[in-house]
């Protein structure tokens, strides 16, 4: 673990072996800079890093450790916690068990590491829930294992994107059901959360904006009333306790203003809403952060790829985004703990 002026040491998983997890993450452990800023640790199996390395054409040595204390954090070497789960010849971009099995393995042990305080943060590279789902896990996907793993039930998505922060009210459901929750209790839940998140990671008396959820925010009822309500008397509640907090706010205009410089935040009522908007002004450069979790994890916002999985093509923009918001916001890992302390199993 860093002291606050040491280079945190960030524990990266590879995601499913056979994804594009490896070869993103073997082109940016791969360059100066993620030595120069950070102590990096792949996580994973040491067969599928070098099987990234060589279809990358990468001149850099994988060194396997066993904790992370042996690692050696130099420049031309990647260091991995080796697992030793998958073979060397498992099919590029196939659905495999052994592959889902290998990347929830990841996911558990740089967790644990996390919560040890061994690592400042964690880094992660996509799953195929596919995959996990024939290893054996039930979970939808990374954000719900690592709420497990650490005991948390406050654990939510927020996508920083340009300096804004926006986060999400509902996540994975339906869309139908996602509209049914919109309730003046879900939402005032929602904001709660958010500006805590937004405080959490050093912003001083934080402006959060609510989107709205119909068209042009409802036009007072005709097209719809939810933003009477349920979303304006959230807003009025968290005024009325002294939040600064807008809104309900059209949707078609709140993440633009959010992107000018108007709020700190924009909590985004359904996954669609905000994901459309934060990847449409930035792909690249929109990294995942789970708040809520005693520990700090960022991760890729994209999935497998398993069609370009094996041939060194996978753009590796989105993991190198990753890697620098955690090491931006390692010096927040203590202030985690205390907002959200671990909580046993």
């Amino acid at each position: 673990m860093s002291n606050g002026t040491a280079r945190p040491i960030l524990a990266v998983t590879l995601g499913d072996p056979v994804g594009i997890g490896p070869e993103i993450t073997a082109r940016v452990l791969a360059e100066p800079e993620a030595t120069e800023t950070a102590r990096p640790l792949a996580v994973g199996d040491a067969t599928a890093l070098r099987r990234a390395v060589e279809v990358c054409g990468l001149d850099v040595e994988v060194n396997t450790v066993s904790e992370v204390s042996q690692a050696r954090f130099e420049p031309g070497a990647i260091d991995i916690l080796d697992l030793g789960i998958s073979p060397a010849d498992l099919p590029w971009g196939q659905v495999d068990g052994t592959a889902g099995r290998s990347a929830v393995a990841a996911i558990e042990t740089a967790t644990r590491a996390a919560l040890e305080e061994d690592v400042d943060a964690i880094v992660t590279s996509p799953i195929n829930k596919e995959a996990i789902w024939a290893a054996g896990s039930e979970h939808l996907g990374h954000t719900e294992m690592l709420g497990e793993l650490t005991g948390s039930d406050r654990f939510n998505t927020m996508f920083w994107v340009q300096g804004l922060k926006i986060f999400f009210a509902t996540r994975h459901m339906s869309l139908r059901r996602a509209v049914e929750s919109i309730t003046k209790e879900n939402i005032a839940h929602s904001i709660r959360e958010a500006y805590t998140a937004l405080e959490v990671f050093g912003t001083r008396e934080p402006r959060l904006a609510v989107a709205a959820l119909n068209p042009h925010g409802g036009e007072n009822g005709k097209f719809g009333d939810e933003e009477i309500t349920a979303i304006a008397p959230a807003v009025e509640e968290a005024r009325a306790n002294g939040l600064n907090v807008f809104g309900p706010i059209p949707a078609d205009s709140v993440f633009h203003q959010g992107l000018q410089g108007r709020y700190d935040g924009v909590l985004s009522l359904y996954h669609d809403q905000g994901h459309i908007a934060s990847k449409t002004v930035d792909f690249d450069g929109t990294v995942s952060v789970t708040v809520g979790l005693p520990i700090l994890r960022t991760s890729v916002d994209h999935g497998t790829a398993f069609d370009i999985a094996g041939t060194g093509q996978a753009d590796p923009g989105t993991m190198r985004s990753a890697f620098r918001a955690a090491v931006e916001l390692a010096p927040f890992a203590g202030r985690l703990r205390e907002v959200y302390p671990p909580k046993a199993r």
